[in-house]
């Protein structure tokens, strides 16, 4: 039986969910949507919130709201918005259907987020923003957020869980994009959420909270976010678990695992490694296994060849060389035994 790189994480709890609102005559917008928003506001601690059908939504609501925040008389047109090269694709049509300019980062060595030298050097031209995605759950040093002196956008679709010195990931940004999306931390089967833990920035999104119905995520979808937000303790620490047995059979290959910012503590939302070999022998050699490999940054700005690889040469490179092992919390022990054998022996 083959081992899929990933795999939704929804049990009864999450079906018997979707029933109940299914039962209800009631799939869109409604009691359900504003429960996921009172259970996630206890989790997250945010001021206010958005639940809405796609993160391509959030986005360019957030961007909106930035927008709307220039100094009168000063149009925001063409001005620039920091995007890692690792982001997701649908960053870039967002950003351009703006007006807005995209402006690339490079990410560091040994690292899939973006290089401090780097955005400061982008971000000494005062862009609108900066758009901080925590490519496969990862964060920077808590620094790095505050020494750009600009707005930031944090997307915190990967790193859901992940907590830097005591501080939780979509803590630090003007604004946060949570995505409730298949391959995201919280999966829903699609949809966001977009909040601010800070009082001032939240009435921001509040004057766009008037927004259709057809903006906003259904009932169906939240049923199944709400179980997951309760479920979220149980299900990061049996992917702590399969982490660390990972993470001792990777000690005895030549393949690298990422740096991790000081006083990191990383939800586990992948394994990825960096080889030295090519990807295509370790792709070939899983797949003799049955276990399926996958490249990390494929569906990337950087790996889709959006961005020429000589201007961001560092993340051009992890496109070429970084693969992602299966790693969620319905993976069975014996599934998981095979994976370690797997990373053991790795070519």
């Amino acid at each position: 039986m083959k081992i899929e790189v990933y795999s939704p994480t929804i049990r009864r709890k999450e079906m018997d969910a979707v029933l109940t609102a299914m039962a209800e005559d009631q799939v869109g917008p409604g009691e359900h949507t504003r429960f996921l928003i009172h259970t996630a506001k206890e989790a997250l601690g945010f001021d206010y919130c958005l639940a809405l059908r796609s993160p391509v939504f959030a986005l360019e609501l957030a961007l909106r709201a930035l927008c709307a925040a220039a100094p009168e008389g000063e149009s925001p047109k063409g001005r620039g918005v920091i995007v890692s090269a690792l982001s997701p694709l649908y960053y870039e049509r967002v950003i351009r259907n703006l007006d807005l300019t995209p402006l690339y980062c490079d990410s560091s060595a040994g690292t899939p987020l973006m290089a401090p030298d780097k955005m400061k050097a982008l971000a000494a031209a005062k862009p609108l923003c900066g758009i901080f995605h925590h490519t496969l759950g990862y964060m920077p040093e808590e620094e790095v957020f505050s020494s750009l002196g600009i707005p930031i956008i944090e997307d915190c679709s990967q790193s859901a869980g992940t907590r830097l010195k005591e501080k939780e990931s979509g803590s630090f940004g003007t604004f946060t994009l949570l995505g409730l999306e298949e391959k995201d931390m919280i999966t829903a089967g699609g949809g966001a959420l977009l909040y601010s833990v800070s009082r001032r920035h939240a009435g921001a999104l509040r004057a766009l909270g008037d927004l259709p119905p057809e903006y906003l995520l259904p009932d169906m979808n939240a049923a199944m976010a709400a179980v997951q937000f309760r479920e979220a303790a149980k299900n990061n620490g049996r992917r702590r678990e399969l982490a660390q047995a990972y993470v001792q059979a990777s000690l005895q290959t030549r393949h690298k695992r990422f740096k991790e910012a000081e006083g990191l503590d990383y939800n586990n939302y992948a394994f990825p490694l960096v080889l030295e070999s090519g990807v295509k022998d370790v792709k070939a050699y899983a797949k003799r296994r049955e276990i399926l490999v996958e490249e990390a940054f494929e569906a990337t700005l950087a790996g889709s060849g959006v961005i020429p690889s000589a201007q961001c040469p560092c993340a051009y490179s992890l496109t070429l060389r970084t693969v992602l092992f299966p790693l969620y919390p319905r993976l069975g022990a014996a599934s998981a035994d095979r994976v370690a054998k797997l990373i053991m022996t790795l070519p």
